[in-house]
């Protein structure tokens, strides 16, 4: 009988260890930070274009980068997007890219029309500019 009792409980465990290694990880979004750079731009100004090329070159491309960090700027040069995302290297090229997502509808719900802004979660940062910079 108590071996039984053993075999049961070594059973248990063992089937406790595999689910957690088949388990989903779910990046953190929780909000760090959000900053916004003063300076506004119009819709019908062309940094309009550059930043939409921008962040969505960081948002498909930083998922793809060795460490999970990218910097790019926009190829049109009458009005230059400059931008940097990275994300927690421990997660996933999916869960990377959900991350960002959620922290690109952060920084522009928190930052509409700036010429700048930064978000940051526990698990990913994005950020661009109308000037370039180093984070």
């Amino acid at each position: 009988m108590k071996h039984k009792k053993k075999m049961e409980i070594a059973a248990a465990m063992i089937g406790l260890l595999c689910l957690g290694s088949v388990a989903d990880s779910v990046p953190n979004t929780n909000i760090t930070t959000v900053l916004c750079n003063s300076g506004m731009y119009a819709s019908s100004d062309p940094f309009s274009v550059s930043l939409s090329y921008i962040v969505e070159e960081l948002e498909t491309q930083t998922p793809t980068q060795k460490n999970y960090d990218y910097y790019n700027i926009s190829p049109y040069p009458n009005a230059f997007a400059y931008g940097h995302a990275g994300c927690n290297i421990n997660l996933t090229t999916s869960d990377c890219k959900t991350c960002l997502g959620v922290a690109k509808t952060v920084m522009f719900s928190g930052c509409p029309k700036r010429i700048g802004a930064r978000s940051v979660l526990h698990d990913c940062t994005i950020r661009y500019e109308q000037y370039p910079f180093d984070d």
